[in-house]
């Protein structure tokens, strides 16, 4: 958390109740001698509860701006998720640009300026799920998780104990001093550009419009946007520009017998594949066995690998299904194993 507020983002905690989300960002708020405040985001709130409102004074015959929660330095919105669309929305200009506008007026809430928002992902009823475009706002998605035994330990040991308020260790102004010391870090050249490498090779494929997905003959242009996605990363991982990832996955397959020399050709077929990295037989008999097949570069590729080996893999009312394909008479599979 320190390292967003130093980085001028925020930061968004995800985690189920008990873990100290709001106890960590009250007590954070309380050690920089500063101004903080908080939200408790519910389904009845209004955008004008977060930002603030104009009211017309009658005494003066002029509006006035009554100045809402957001202007602060550490704002704790809590269980941000609760809120309708439409009030977690107030916060996008706020958290990106640290102004807010109302009535065609912009209003500076100040810096340093950090917005700490917590939810729970355990419980959906009754929730919001945040967009995109918000959780584009965070610089970090965090969760503490359950302390261990100890410290379970020392917390029952600790809570009749009265509770301890947390003093100001720190001002705005020396938290502004950090930031900038923080710009200043030097970043190699070479940095810069093997992130950009990976935000090219991630990015959406360029189509008819610059960024945009396009579907084509019909087809999905999120899918399509993966598969391109998944070329460019193939391309420079062959370029020696990317770390490669494992990216493994598991099929469970159900393989009909006939004896046991169909079984040691099957799974000989399988071993001669680099695309398949493990076997794991779950049940084996005489009539039937059951895999699951830990393998890399996805389903088709794989097909393609079984179909070479003589192998063919179908999905069936039950479950996937590998065999011996069919071989006619004189073929050189029909020797296989």
């Amino acid at each position: 958390v320190l390292t967003a507020m130093l980085s001028e983002g925020h930061v968004l905690l995800e985690d189920v109740p008990g873990t100290g989300k709001t106890s960590l960002a009250r007590a954070l708020a309380a050690s920089v001698d500063g101004t903080s405040t908080r939200i408790q985001f519910t389904p009845d709130l209004l955008p004008g509860d977060v930002t603030g409102i104009t009211v017309y004074d009658q005494k003066t015959g002029e509006f006035e701006f009554h100045s809402g929660p957001v202007f602060a330095n550490i704002v704790l919105a809590d269980e941000i998720n609760r809120a309708s669309p439409k009030t977690q929305s107030a916060l996008l200009e706020v958290m990106a640009e640290g102004r807010v506008t109302i009535d065609g007026v912009t209003r500076q809430v100040g810096q340093p300026f950090l917005v700490i928002a917590t939810q729970n992902p355990v419980e959906q009823a009754g929730t919001y799920r945040l967009p995109e475009a918000q959780l584009d706002r965070f610089l970090m998605k965090t969760s503490l998780g359950y302390p261990d035994r100890a410290s379970t330990v020392r917390i029952l040991e600790g809570s009749a104990v009265s509770r301890h308020e947390v003093g100001a260790v720190i001002s705005p102004q020396a938290m502004l001093n950090m930031a900038a010391m923080a710009r200043d870090v030097y970043v190699d050249p070479l940095v810069y550009d093997y992130i950009a490498r990976l935000v090219e090779a991630t990015g959406w494929p360029k189509g008819p419009i610059e960024g945009r997905a396009v579907a084509v003959d019909g087809g999905d242009p999120y899918r399509l946007a993966a598969e391109q996605a998944l070329a460019r990363l193939e391309e420079a991982w062959k370029k020696g520009n990317l770390v490669r990832l494992d990216r493994a996955a598991t099929l469970s397959v159900r393989v009909p017998l006939a004896g046991l020399r169909e079984w040691v050709q099957i799974r000989r077929g399988m071993e001669r594949l680099p695309e398949i990295r493990e076997v794991v037989i779950d049940a084996l008999s005489q009539r039937e066995a059951t895999l699951r097949l830990r393998y890399v570069g996805g389903r088709e590729q794989l097909l393609d690998a079984l179909a070479r080996q003589g192998l063919r893999l179908s999905r069936e009312l039950d479950g996937w299904r590998l065999q011996r394909a069919a071989v006619p008479d004189g073929d050189p599979l029909a020797s296989f194993g």
